[in-house]
């Protein structure tokens, strides 16, 4: 028995294992919480567009000797911006520059890393790498992870009308530029913060799948916050955890497990959508029945 339990909690027994449990806890919180903002607003893509573009960022902050962090969050910043622009002076629809500026930017960033000799190992940008973390990543995540959670608590109901009724948030007063700006840095702060933990490719289903799953249990907000920290956390550690004695890449790991909670969540909600529907018509038919039994014994 004591040597079962000893192999149970042999990943927490490495240091390297301690870290990365830390940074991936760490960025599911911030990931779930904007989760549930960019699946009521639409704006999966917008996450997508973001986390593509980071790369020349991460690039050019290693020329200049900076932390990647900075480089990687002024290229986010920058595809946001110019995403806005371009829709605000062409009638060019949003998904479609989106589409045009995230992979550009990823292809420059490509054709950087291919002229300028670096030890920026390609995989670790793009897939993650929990395992190699150090104190300062983390420390990092902490507090954007801080971030979020302040801003979530203080301007998540204003954010709310905003993204439902941006005219009524308009017209009632709220700051809807400095709100919709916010939502961007903060979207770009995350993924910075989810970059070592699962990587630009993969960060996208972290800031997706746990709000698209809790949208589908429940129609409260607050409550599709709780469902999707909860999904996040609880994939984040398990997917670590099981990550560990498959020997598999951890990323991966988790967003595998998020997109199997997804299908389960979507099956269970398709079966009791359907059984409502026949037993909401199964009673109309009975009641129809009913009324016409009544009608013949009562014809006058």
């Amino acid at each position: 028995m004591a040597d079962f339990l000893d192999v149970l909690l042999s990943p927490f027994s490495f240091t390297f294992m301690q870290q990365a449990f830390l940074i991936v806890l760490l960025v599911a919180i911030p990931t779930a919480l904007l989760s549930c903002f960019l699946v009521l607003k639409g704006w999966s893509l917008m996450g997508d567009a973001i986390s593509h573009s980071v790369l020349p960022g991460i690039v050019i902050a290693y020329v200049l000797a900076i932390p990647f962090a900075l480089g990687a969050f002024g290229a986010g910043m920058f595809c946001a911006l110019a995403t806005g622009y371009l829709k605000e002076n062409s009638r060019i629809k949003e998904d479609t520059i989106m589409g045009v500026v995230f992979s550009s930017m990823f292809a420059f960033g490509i054709v950087l890393m291919t002229k300028i000799h670096s030890n920026i190992h390609l995989d670790h940008i793009l897939f993650g790498d929990p395992l190699g973390v150090s104190w300062r990543d983390i420390g990092e995540a902490g507090v954007i992870t801080l971030a979020v959670i302040m801003f979530a608590i203080f301007k998540g109901k204003d954010l709310l009308v905003f993204i439902f009724d941006p005219q009524h948030a308009q017209a009632i007063g709220l700051p809807t530029k400095v709100l919709h700006y916010s939502l961007l840095a903060l979207l770009s702060l995350t993924i910075v913060a989810a970059l070592k933990a699962v990587g630009m490719i993969l960060v996208i289903s972290m800031l997706i799948a746990p709000g698209a799953t809790a949208f589908m249990l429940t129609s409260r907000f607050q409550t599709m916050v709780g469902l999707a920290l909860l999904i996040s956390v609880t994939n984040a550690f398990f997917g670590m955890y099981l990550s560990f004695f498959i020997d598999s890449a951890p990323g991966p790991t988790i967003i595998l497990l998020l997109t199997i909670n997804f299908i389960g969540v979507f099956t269970y909600t398709t079966i009791k959508n359907r059984y409502i529907e026949q037993k909401n018509i199964k009673i109309t038919v009975t009641h129809d029945d009913q009324h016409a039994i009544e009608l013949i014994n009562n014809p006058t």
